[in-house]
């Protein structure tokens, strides 16, 4: 979650204060290409990272989820509305790329990348179906596909079950109490216009 939002943040920021050309073409391009759904990517991902000998590694699972298009769009129309008069005073007082960057887009953008941590977190957390794809082996299994395995043809344990169901959610619940007070104050920010 930490690396995608490094990712996410990098190049939602670019999109949103930098200039180079077909900025607007490649962005366009990226958003349009939301409306694929994830599942025909799929069979090109997996051949793609099958000729890497990646499959039924955790980098399998891993590599797909580094940056999204959603969360770049995200955080480029929060970055938008940072006023340019910051990062240029940044400029002017030294500051490098990478340090108006660190030191000024972060901190002013926590709220909302905390919220696409949550979101992040909760879609790779609960990811199934790629799991199934790009892991054989029945050891590397994500908690819900190990999950769905507990349920056979021949055999029903319900109590395993709830106990996977309960070890499942635990972990979502702590990133989500944890990171609650950024999340609310990411969206009482957009709630209230002045």
């Amino acid at each position: 979650t930490i690396i995608s939002l490094f990712f996410n943040s990098m190049a939602g920021y670019a999109f949103a204060k930098y200039r180079f050309k077909g900025k607007n073409q490649l962005f366009n391009l990226l958003l349009s290409s939301m409306i694929i759904p994830s599942q025909v990517t799929m069979l090109p991902l997996f051949l793609m990272l099958k000729s890497m000998g990646l499959i039924n590694t955790y980098m399998a699972i891993i590599i797909p989820g580094l940056a999204n298009i959603f969360g770049i769009f995200l955080i480029r129309q929060y970055v938008m509305s940072i006023p340019d008069s910051l990062l240029e005073a940044a400029r002017i007082d030294g500051a490098t790329d990478f340090q108006i960057y660190r030191r000024v887009i972060i901190p002013l953008a926590t709220p909302i990348l905390v919220t696409l941590a949550i979101f992040t977190f909760l879609g790779t957390w609960n990811d199934f179906l790629w799991p199934l794809i790009a892991l054989t082996d029945n050891s590397m299994y994500t908690l819900p596909v190990a999950l769905a395995n507990l349920m056979g043809e021949h055999t029903k344990d319900p109590e395993l079950m709830m106990a996977g169901s309960v070890l499942t959610i635990i972990p979502v619940i702590i990133v989500f109490l944890v990171l609650q007070k950024y999340y609310i104050r990411g969206i009482m920010m957009g709630s209230v216009k002045e």
